[in-house]
């Protein structure tokens, strides 16, 4: 009994994902980087050493030193309790905007590949149109329709998430309800709405879990690059994208101004992308 038990819960969905993610040991690491990232952020008040927007004009451009670790900006303020709370600021972006993005492209998706017809081509051409702009430009445009700040970044990398997420379960459902367990519960009248979330669904999550850590890198970056470019976060806004664009008049006099916001935004996101890397192996169907 004890061995039949055991083979169960080895072969059960979870634990086969587990023994093929816990040999992805890059992934291993980054999923553990971003952990610490994400804790830090959290508990921002209670790690970060001072008020990340309180200047003090007796420590003007202060050199790394025990105690300002990463160093000041030009009004003093401590550059390693701006990098942790900026990791709440983009952690946040890069949260919220996947799972709008990823909500609403997942029901598009849905629709249009189950239903098929002029509804598919009517929301996929929808979804070309999103993919003819790059995603920055994309990004851009709706900033500069509903104006700079964070709130309307949010709203930008939404945007252009949705398509990715669309494409992805649409392809997902076209393949699942010709499925012969689909086939069987909509021929005892199961409705279209319970097949799409019961049946479908299920078979498209891997695909979507992957390609949400990917995005999440991906819009992370997007928005650093709009604060810098100061759409964004506006001043005195502690986001790692706005920490390089004040810093970048420094270059050559404070260089820590634009090295430490720059190293937070290539670890978050290298690290999110070698997550999705390991997380894309121990979910492929391919593989198992």
């Amino acid at each position: 009994m004890s061995a039949t038990v055991a083979d169960n819960r080895i072969s059960s969905p979870v634990a086969e994902f587990w023994r093929r993610f816990r040999r992805k040991r890059v992934a291993l690491v980054a999923g553990f980087i971003i952990l610490l990232i994400a804790l830090a952020a959290i508990a921002a008040p209670l790690v970060a050493p001072y008020d990340p927007s309180a200047p003090d004009y007796d420590n003007v451009l202060a050199d790394p030193s025990a105690l300002h670790p990463f160093g000041t900006d030009a009004y003093g303020r401590d550059i390693l309790s701006r990098v942790i709370w900026g990791g709440r600021i983009s952690l946040s972006v890069g949260v919220i905007s996947v799972l709008v993005g990823g909500a609403v492209g997942i029901v598009l998706g849905l629709v249009s590949g189950f239903f098929g017809g002029w509804v598919d081509s009517l929301i996929m051409r929808f979804c070309d149109v999103l993919f003819a702009f790059p995603g920055l430009l994309l990004a851009i445009g709706v900033v500069a329709v509903l104006g700079p700040g964070i709130s309307n970044v949010i709203w930008a990398t939404s945007v252009f998430s949705v398509p990715a997420f669309a494409r992805l379960v649409r392809g997902d459902a076209l393949a699942l309800k010709r499925a012969v367990y689909v086939q069987a519960a909509r021929s005892i009248g199961v409705r279209p709405v319970t097949l799409m979330l019961r049946h479908i669904l299920p078979g498209a999550l891997p695909g979507v879990i992957v390609n949400g850590s990917l995005r999440l890198g991906n819009n992370i970056l997007t928005a650093a690059s709009l604060s810098f470019l100061g759409l964004g976060a506006q001043p005195p806004s502690p986001e790692w994208g706005a920490m390089l664009a004040d810093g970048r008049s420094y270059l050559g006099v404070a260089d820590w101004l634009t090295l430490w916001p720059g190293v937070a935004i290539f670890v978050t996101v290298l690290a999110f992308n070698l997550l999705g890397d390991g997380l894309r192996d121990a979910l492929s169907q391919k593989l198992r």
